[in-house]
């Protein structure tokens, strides 16, 4: 293949391929998992009491619950946080051991 017939290739394929990157993906494939986890993030946020309505008064009435809590607030946070982070941070630590370069 010659230099001027791969030039031409990039040049054909650049503007769909910064569209990908730029999205991290196919744009429909992207919008379909940011749809998702849209949606996941707000059943959580609703379950903590958030209305995505009033997010200002909101976010001040579940401080002012923790804060009522007091340290039984620290202790369920922390628990969950040990629960989650059973779970993520193993794969979160092999997905970026499959990622790393070869032969450092």
């Amino acid at each position: 293949m010659s230099h001027e017939s791969l030039e031409t290739r990039k040049t054909q394929a650049g503007p769909q391929e910064g569209v990908q990157r730029f999205f991290g993906g196919p744009p429909l494939a992207v919008a379909g998992r940011l749809i998702l986890l849209s949606i996941l993030v707000g059943v959580i946020l609703a379950a903590i009491g958030l209305d995505p309505w009033n997010v200002i008064e909101s976010v001040q009435r579940l401080i002012q619950q923790v804060w009522n809590m007091g340290f039984d607030a620290v202790r369920w946070l922390w628990r969950y946080f040990l629960l989650g982070a059973v779970i993520v941070l193993p794969i979160w630590l092999l997905v970026r051991l499959a990622k790393a370069p070869r032969g450092l």
